[in-house]
């Protein structure tokens, strides 16, 4: 796995309320369902997690966007963009509400309420 990826699970994990570091990482609870998730030290992801964009990244810069898109700070690799979900739960997500896009109330709908439970979990980051 590319460094830059295990930096962002890092930033996704460490500002996660919910995750508890452990002797061998991270244990945390997929975005979505809740399923138990395991991040190594390193930011290497164990069994099913996933690094999730809560608003896509290809939302970004997209006017029917902007609004959820200002709320995890502008940036698609912002802490309070990413989260950690399960494989199947990020995988559902891409090929539903991502695909169809902003312009799609019902996307946007699911999105939004994804940002909410995201920014609830929310901590900052280690430092």
């Amino acid at each position: 796995m590319r460094p830059a990826l295990r930096r962002l699970f890092l930033l996704a994990i460490e500002s996660d309320a919910l995750a508890e570091r452990t002797a061998q990482g991270w244990v945390t609870r997929c975005l979505h369902c809740r399923t138990r998730l395991h991040v190594a030290s390193d930011g290497t992801p164990g069994g099913s997690a996933s690094l999730e964009h809560v608003v896509p990244r290809a939302w970004f810069g997209k006017r029917a966007a902007e609004a959820l898109a200002a709320r995890v700070g502008g940036d698609a690799d912002d802490a309070r963009n990413l989260g950690v979900a399960c494989a199947r739960c990020n995988q559902d997500k891409g090929k539903g509400p991502d695909a169809r896009g902003p312009a799609d109330a019902r996307a946007l709908e699911v999105v939004s309420t994804l940002v909410d439970r995201r920014l609830q979990r929310w901590r900052p980051p280690l430092a």
